[in-house]
């Protein structure tokens, strides 16, 4: 089982439309039994939240499944747990390489990375921009997936 864990800020806004487009395109190619897929925060701030509403209004708008869930907390034992740990921009990666400790296993990326993009998925609880953030979550779920299935 190929083990993904994407991890924001809060996880209620980027991290939970990552693991629902994962979860999707997953799905339609048949192999979600192959795959474990989560998100989770580097913050405490919304911990027991459900997904944002702007999140969900915009992956009902593209036709994708979500569920109901609250945010949770990265902890040590999830980066000894998942094979992907992807984050979303500097912070996000400095927080989980704060609270899991060195990333020795190389297990820490950025998710515009396996689109061959070296910037950030900016966070629509600041921006208010739900649709470019989608746009980029699903170039970089698509081009993640993409590498997975080369390297597995």
């Amino acid at each position: 089982m190929i083990k993904v864990l994407f991890v924001c800020h809060g996880n209620i806004c980027r991290s939970t439309m990552a693991e629902f487009v994962m979860k999707e395109l997953v799905r339609q190619r048949g192999i979600a039994d192959l795959f474990y897929i989560a998100s989770a925060a580097t913050s405490r701030e919304e911990i027991g939240n459900d997904t944002h509403w702007g999140t969900k209004e915009k992956l009902r708008e593209q036709g994708i499944p979500f569920t109901k869930r609250k945010a949770v907390q990265i902890t040590k034992a999830d980066y000894e747990a998942y094979d992907y740990v992807v984050g979303f921009d500097r912070e996000n990666d400095y927080e989980i390489r704060r609270i899991c400790g060195p990333d020795d296993d190389g297990k820490v990326y950025s998710l515009l990375s396996f689109a061959g993009l070296d910037r950030e998925v900016a966070d629509p609880w600041y921006t208010g921009n739900f649709d470019k953030t989608y746009e980029d979550v699903d170039m970089g779920c698509r081009a993640l997936l993409a590498y997975i299935l080369q390297n597995k």
